[in-house]
């Protein structure tokens, strides 16, 4: 049973040090955090000026659905039925305002600069397959100096790469030949 219990152990300990769960749980804190200045902003700035074009703020929007909608003073209870509208409206310009933010400045810029980088290796890719084909090109005219050498032939005349066909550089080819 103890290695049952060491077993699960080490797969919880590989699984908490792997990359991504140490990542996730980053993004979690720092999301939190981001939370909570967006809802300062939304709270502390847009509200206020929400109120001040209307007649309260944002949050204390709301419409009676049954009753006349009364607090009693003493208790803070509410009469009849409220739907709190702006409180919803409120966590909406919130959610709105930090996805444009994580967008406009994680998002897009993570976007281009992954587009960049496939760029970037687009064009090694393109550069390394240019210098491939050269070193092709150059192993070629190697190739047809050898056969033209060793044939006693101008090179690229009658070699194998040409586009003539043997000896149609000027009848036969100059040298000695071994059926002569």
């Amino acid at each position: 049973m103890s290695e049952k219990k060491v077993s699960l152990l080490e797969g919880f300990k590989a699984f908490l040090m792997r990359g991504n769960v140490i990542d996730l749980a980053v993004a979690v804190v720092i999301g939190a955090a981001f939370t909570n200045i967006v809802n300062a902003v939304v709270k502390g700035v847009i509200n206020p000026l929400v109120g001040a074009f209307g007649t309260q703020d944002l949050d204390n929007y709301s419409s009676c659905l049954q009753g006349p909608c009364t607090t009693d003073p003493k208790t803070g209870e509410m009469d009849g039925i409220e739907i709190l509208w702006g409180s919803v409206l409120s966590a909406a310009l919130s959610f709105l305002i930090t996805a444009a933010v994580v967008y406009f400045l994680m998002v897009l810029p993570m976007a281009k600069y992954l587009a960049r980088r496939a760029a970037m290796q687009a064009a090694k890719e393109g550069v390394q397959e240019t210098l491939e084909v050269s070193e092709l090109e150059v192993l070629k005219e190697i190739r047809d100096a050898l056969v033209a050498q060793r044939t006693g032939g101008v090179p690229g005349s009658d070699g194998p790469g040409s586009d003539e066909g043997p000896g149609a550089a000027g009848g036969e080819a100059a040298g000695p030949r071994a059926d002569r």
